[in-house]
């Protein structure tokens, strides 16, 4: 991977790409310091450091520090793409609208960016009413300030995100995570390095969970690379006096579908009464549901696996059609070998589907509680969750993939050099 990007540093355009990215997620950082206006930093501090910890997990997977302009990041705007997906398939007018092909996808996207702005300024006031009291002056016309920085941030981080897509270097979003995530390493790292300090037994604690790190990052490759390959052959036919046909491909199905939307989809569930307990921070049954649900604890990291299971199987239910594919391979003259077409054929697929959709689920699970389960054994911040490596891991090799790609081609002479 390492190679790649040395290869990339020596092309000049991409080399101009790199640097553009580069000085983009430098701005993003810069912005996720930026204090909201009128906010007690420090008695913020003191508020949150006797709060559940679930926003930290937010910000660090889509925003900046606590209290900063960027704190939501691009939280609102890859709910509402996930929200967009989901509706895509379950409301007919938007299925219609997504095969009207690039105009349809265009109306698409900017549904989802006005449903961005309506979850943003709605997480926004809920912040902002949660933290009124440690506000310097208290009253509504700091409130409506502070909610609209806010919303003006998540959405300024939007532009920016669309600006690194157009770059062809990856997802901008994926791209803004991937860049929270690793100026939070540092910090694990510190964590970690002083909890091995306490005694012999921490030292060897922290180094189990240095190799489980190893593990686990070999483990999300694995899987994100893994894909059954369904052979495919075509039958032969005339076309005037040409033979055309009988040749040989494949159909692949990857390891897991979803990727990493599922254990997404699961910590929103999860988190939901926190976030409904910004606006009621009074009500005491709210409290104890986020405790209950909190994915740390021994009642909510069995919940946490079914719901990553569930959203697994229900997402990979509409990635794929067995249906739609045994008729296209039926049209195009091609078969599985062994299998019947027709019915057998999709039965044979759904089947393929939903095992690789277990196999995925039961890693990705194994993954993301492995840090959990190694705090309950160890007793030390792990520094680090399942979740964030799996997030990590893929957007590298999405990113490793995209420069590859361009190296290919610009290397690639063409038939016309020969």
């Amino acid at each position: 991977m390492l190679g790649v990007f040395h290869k990339a540093w020596k092309v000049k355009d991409l080399r101009k790409k790199l640097l553009y990215v580069l000085l983009i997620l430098f701005i993003f950082r810069i912005g996720s310091f930026i204090p909201v206006p009128g906010l007690d930093q420090e008695g913020l501090r003191e508020m949150m450091a006797a709060a559940v910890g679930d926003m930290g997990i937010l910000a660090m997977l889509v925003g900046g520090e606590m209290g900063t302009i960027f704190m939501m990041g691009i939280g609102p705007f890859i709910t509402a793409s996930i929200i967009m997906q989901l509706l895509t398939v379950a409301v007919p007018p938007l299925e219609r609208m997504k095969k009207e092909g690039a105009e349809g996808r265009k109306k698409i996207n900017a549904i989802t960016r006005y449903l961005a702005v309506g979850m943003a300024l709605l997480q926004a006031a809920g912040m902002i009413f949660s933290w009124r009291d440690v506000f310097v002056h208290q009253n509504i016309g700091v409130y409506l300030v502070a909610t609209l920085t806010m919303v003006a941030g998540t959405m300024f981080i939007m532009w920016m995100s669309e600006l690194l897509t157009e770059k062809g270097l990856g997802s901008g979003a994926s791209l803004f995570i991937f860049a929270n995530i690793l100026s939070a390493l540092p910090r694990g790292l510190v964590m970690l390095y002083d909890a091995s300090l306490g005694s012999v037994w921490n030292a060897i604690s922290v180094a189990i969970i240095a190799l489980s790190f190893v593990f686990m990052v070999a483990l999300v490759v694995l899987i994100s690379e893994g894909q059954r390959k369904l052979p495919v052959q075509y039958s032969k036919k005339m076309v005037g006096r040409q033979m055309f046909g009988g040749q040989s491909s494949f159909i692949p199905v990857k390891v897991n579908l979803a990727g990493v939307l599922p254990i997404i989809f699961a910590m929103s569930v999860l988190g939901f009464p926190d976030m409904v307990r910004m606006f009621f921070p009074d009500v005491a049954w709210l409290g104890t549901a986020a405790s209950f649900l909190d994915m740390s604890s021994f009642t909510g990291a069995p919940i946490y696996v079914v719901l990553i299971f569930a959203f697994t199987f229900f997402y990979a239910s509409f990635s794929i059609n067995p249906t739609e594919m045994s008729e296209n391979l039926k049209k195009n003259g091609g078969f599985i070998p062994g299998i019947r077409p027709g019915k057998p054929t999709t039965e044979y697929i759904q089947r393929t589907v939903t095992r690789m959709s277990w196999v995925g689920a039961m890693f990705y699970t194994i993954i993301a509680l492995l840090p959990i389960v190694m705090e309950w054994i160890f007793g030390i911040p792990v520094g680090f969750g399942g979740t964030t490596i799996i997030i990590a891991v893929n957007v590298a090799l999405d990113l490793a993939k995209k420069i590859e790609a361009q190296l290919l081609m610009r290397n690639y002479k063409g038939f016309l050099a020969s």
